[in-house]
């Protein structure tokens, strides 16, 4: 049996060959795909977002981490969907317009896609009207604005508006480094995430 404690210790390493060896044999093995992810895959980067608000492990653990669940995901992806396995929920994330970071934002996708969400990346430097669209084309239950400067907040407030006036379904969470929850309640988001450990547990919450 292809054995699950050792898949989720490889994503918490980082290991990326020992993850794709043993995601093909369990799947080879015929083993439920949705156990190979939440089990293995999700055991795993909950503990990373655990370390990391924690301050136990760091941005580049966490990134190298994030990537060998990708890779294992690439091959369980097409299981899933033949098993008809539902992610957790739909999100999309984007850095809003005029704002070019994009390691927040990679992050939080990583986080969320590491917990079962399918998430879509906008990209960066992202107009409101592109943020209605995508989440309309998505049908996101959530949609994360990220921003790294304070002079591509107010950027932030238009998305937030644009969302809300748009009267989508989808709940908008904030984030990144100048923005505070003081900030999310002024412009009207319905949620503010501090780091990317705590964005997965607000989106959760959102749902």
């Amino acid at each position: 049996m292809a054995d699950l404690k050792a898949l989720s210790e490889s994503i918490i390493k980082g290991d990326q060959k020992t993850a794709v060896d043993i995601t093909n044999a369990a799947i080879d093995e015929g083993m439920n795909p949705e156990i190979i992810l939440k089990e293995g895959l999700i055991g795993g980067m909950e503990v990373v977002g655990v370390r990391f608000k924690a301050n136990e492990v760091y941005i580049p653990e966490v990134l190298i981490s994030a990537r060998a669940m990708k890779m294992a995901m690439e091959i369980l992806e097409p299981k899933l969907s033949e098993a008809g396995v539902e992610p957790l929920g739909r999100a999309i994330v984007g850095t809003v317009q005029g704002d070019l970071h994009d390691i927040g934002k990679n992050l939080v996708i990583m986080m969320l896609k590491g917990s079962g969400f399918e998430v879509k990346d906008i990209g960066i430097d992202v107009t409101a009207e592109k943020f209605v669209e995508e989440a309309k084309s998505t049908n996101a239950q959530v949609v994360g604005l990220s921003a790294l400067l304070t002079t591509t907040m107010p950027a932030m407030e238009s998305a937030v508006k644009a969302l809300k006036d748009a009267n989508l379904d989808s709940k908008v969470m904030i984030g990144g480094a100048p923005v505070t929850q003081g900030y999310a309640d002024k412009i009207g988001a319905d949620g503010y995430a501090a780091d990317a450990a705590s964005a997965v547990d607000i989106a959760k919450s959102l749902l």
